[in-house]
């Protein structure tokens, strides 16, 4: 299965929508996609929505990780969303919820961060 991002910035947070499979072959486009768009002015938060999100392995949580530490230096949060039982398990085991919020789903999302919906 191939992997798709897409981006959009709702004033001051953006909204990253991963589709299919986050793998080391994938990993390195949705890093440079992201830091693209973080180059946009004003955005202070970042969500992950993982709704279509079919796997991910650890070079998948590396990125996210690395987006956690950029938004962070802005003094900003990065929320994850909407994910699956099985990229679940994997962010359970690796310990990324220690680190990273999870919601149920992007409005929700929006709205903890301050976006009127």
């Amino acid at each position: 299965m191939s992997f798709n991002v897409e981006t959009e910035q709702k004033n001051s947070i953006l909204c990253v929508r991963l589709h299919g499979e986050l793998d080391h072959h994938s990993a390195s486009a949705l890093r440079e996609k992201v830091d693209e768009a973080l180059e946009a002015p004003g955005i202070e938060h970042m969500i992950f929505n993982a709704e279509a999100l079919t796997f991910m392995d650890s070079s998948g949580i590396g990125v996210l990780l690395g987006r956690y530490k950029k938004i962070q230096a802005r003094g900003g949060e990065l929320v994850v969303c909407s994910v699956s039982p099985s990229v679940h398990r994997i962010f359970e085991m690796s310990g990324v919820y220690k680190v990273l919020r999870l919601t149920d789903g992007e409005t929700h999302a929006l709205r903890t961060l301050g976006e009127a919906v």
